[in-house]
């Protein structure tokens, strides 16, 4: 299918996505263990957000400060706002509306920095927007999944305790992501490199990220998010381009595997007996969202044309909204 799309000019992101359509349940069903396959996606998510980690650094996080905090807070209240308006007009109830406002905000981490980074639009004005409003998104992930049970009613005695537990974690995770950063991973990585062995080294590198990603799935947070911050502690040290260098293949063959996962998600008979509604709700969702993205980035001070540029790589709904 890959070679298909390399000869018609079509990115590699639709052949995956055309393989898991034609392999999954809902095409030939070649393939009907779901479960592994969306195993090995998560595991590609996390090598992604890893390497997105690696190649970039506090510094450069400091860098866009502003993208995150004032575009990425303001993208995600306009278009948790819009959905929820347009979903009360059509007569869906409040905690409903909410619900689908929140699903809508959220644009795919992976997508969207998959497609930057094989353009190399990452250290670009709207690739480096783009990536702070991801990475908002990828925070604020969290509040929404303390919400959705109070939007269902299910609030119980004990919430506010919870929160400052919550609240707790995120801050001995970060501390540790500092002192990781600055200390420990430094002094581990001189004295691996000094062994000179190869599988040590490579072995190292994985165990620091699967291990920083299981700390922050514990505290509550994301897998991806967790990753992402082990990128950043590695990237500190000089060692950082020796790790990026190992981990790239295993990061391209296991991301394959999220965007064939994503594909078996989709259900052909479902598309074909609503068409106009779906073709309609797709126009509107991608159409908004590229919009109030590109009103977010004019707000961050980027010009007209990156702010064009960042709304519509933001105009997709992502993958955290399955786990919403």
């Amino acid at each position: 299918v890959l070679y298909v799309c390399y000869l018609i000019r079509v990115p590699n992101i639709v052949g995956f996505l055309a393989t898991g359509l034609i392999c999954g349940p809902f095409g030939l069903g070649l393939v009907r263990d779901i479960a592994a396959v969306k195993l090995l996606a998560e595991v590609g998510v996390v090598l992604l957000l890893f390497t997105i980690g690696l190649e970039f650094s506090f510094r450069n996080l400091l860098h866009i400060k502003r993208p995150v905090l004032i575009g990425g807070s303001l993208q995600v209240a306009i278009t948790v706002f819009c959905g929820f308006a347009v979903s009360r007009l059509l007569g869906l109830p409040p905690a409903v509306s909410v619900l689908i406002g929140f699903l809508i905000s959220l644009s795919s981490t992976a997508i969207v920095l998959k497609i930057m980074q094989d353009r190399a639009e990452v250290e670009t004005p709207h690739g480096g927007t783009a990536l702070g409003i991801l990475i908002f998104q990828d925070i604020v992930v969290v509040p929404m999944m303390l919400l959705i049970p109070l939007l269902a009613g299910n609030q119980n005695g004990g919430g506010q305790a919870a929160l400052w537990i919550f609240l707790a974690k995120v801050i001995s995770i970060l501390a540790l992501t500092i002192v990781s950063a600055r200390w420990i991973v430094p002094f581990a990585f001189y004295n691996i490199a000094r062994t000179k062995s190869r599988e040590l080294f490579l072995l190292s590198v994985i165990a620091i990220c699967l291990a920083v990603a299981w700390l922050t799935y514990r505290a509550g947070l994301s897998l991806a998010l967790g990753a992402f911050l082990a990128g950043l502690i590695i990237s500190e040290s000089e060692y950082s381009h020796q790790a990026l260098g190992d981990i790239l293949p295993f990061r391209d063959v296991f991301t394959s595997f999220f965007f064939v996962s994503i594909g078996m998600l989709f259900d052909l008979d479902y598309l074909l007996d609503h068409p106009i509604m779906i073709l309609l709700a797709t126009a509107g969702i991608l159409t908004a969202k590229s919009l109030l993205a590109c009103i977010a980035a004019l707000a961050v001070g980027l010009s007209l044309r990156s702010s064009i540029l960042a709304g519509l790589s933001l105009s997709q709904v992502g993958e955290f909204s399955f786990i919403l």
